[in-house]
């Protein structure tokens, strides 16, 4: 699985990447045919409590899920939008089925 995090117009801590890259890898546990998941972390103006989106593209054979979410921080953001896929794929895998 490709992991890509991009941070719009300001620069990631290592300690959030590497947060959103242990959260991210329990994805695989979910299905072995996640190809790529592409992270786009920015701060939505005006400058508020609720101001960190989170965006998550995951991309699987045939098939682009994607969810966004915004929040307090970044890491409660990337958890609540990784939840929300996960249900996405449990969905996708049983269409497979």
């Amino acid at each position: 699985m490709e992991l890509s995090i991009k941070a719009i117009k300001f620069e990631a801590t290592d300690k959030l990447q590497d947060f959103i890259q242990k959260k991210a890898s329990k994805l695989e546990k979910l299905s072995n045919d996640i190809r790529k998941v592409e992270v786009s972390l920015k701060v939505v103006k005006p400058e508020t409590a609720h101001n960190k989106q989170v965006d998550i593209k995951v991309a699987l054979p045939g098939e682009e899920l994607f969810a966004t979410k915004v929040s307090d921080t970044f890491e409660e953001a990337t958890t609540t939008t990784l939840e929300a896929l996960e249900r996405q794929i449990s969905k996708y895998k049983e269409k497979q089925r």
